[in-house]
């Protein structure tokens, strides 16, 4: 009869705490792994943007460029190929806007510059709400060994104040055969990536 009785008690008060130890820490984990997730997808957009300018960078200097002036009969100019010149203005331009938000960029923002200077010459621009912030400088020559461009985007998906930096560089090297060619970095530098 004893034996009965203890096969139809319920769990003990050890056996539930125990329960209820391991339910916690998996919660734990799944929050940690979701909010992980979270913050990578939204670097995701720093990443694909930045790889787009970079992207953008190169094929503005295979672009082929001549003098816009008219010639004179039986001359000729020569075919020049050039890096874009820095942006004019980061977008959006204040940290305030994209702290822990997201900001809705003007479509005329992205029309800085001229076909060899900043947003214009890259042919970038962004039309959705965005997490980052984003400039694009051009360092040293535009068309001699040695130029350099950064495409940078920086964001605060925390709201904390501090910015998580992305930056993916490129740089005009000379080539095997005759001209110069637009190499880019192996991968993108990141600076606070989870800020």
């Amino acid at each position: 009869m004893i034996k009965k009785i203890r096969n139809s008690r319920g769990f003990t008060l050890v056996e539930l705490m125990i329960v209820v130890a391991i339910v916690g820490i998996l919660a734990a984990l799944a929050i940690y792994g979701v909010r992980k997730y979270i913050t990578n997808a939204k670097t995701a957009e720093a990443r694909n943007s930045l790889g787009q300018m970079s992207k953008d960078a190169s094929a503005a200097y295979s672009r082929e460029g001549m003098a816009g002036t008219v010639l004179t009969v039986g001359t000729s100019t020569a075919v020049t190929n050039a890096l874009c010149g820095s942006a004019l203005a980061t977008i959006p331009a204040s940290a305030a806007s994209i702290q822990g938000r997201k900001y809705q960029s003007n479509p005329a923002e992205w029309n800085g510059g001229t076909n060899l200077v900043g947003w214009t010459c890259l042919k970038f621009s962004m039309q959705d709400p965005q997490y980052f912030m984003y400039n694009y400088t051009q360092t040293g020559g535009v068309s001699a060994a040695g130029g350099k461009f950064d495409a940078i985007a920086q964001g605060d998906l925390n709201g904390d104040g501090v910015l998580s930096t992305f930056d993916f560089g490129g740089q005009l090297q000379s080539g095997s055969g005759a001209g110069l060619v637009v190499t880019l970095a192996p991968t993108i530098i990141e600076t606070n990536p989870d800020e």
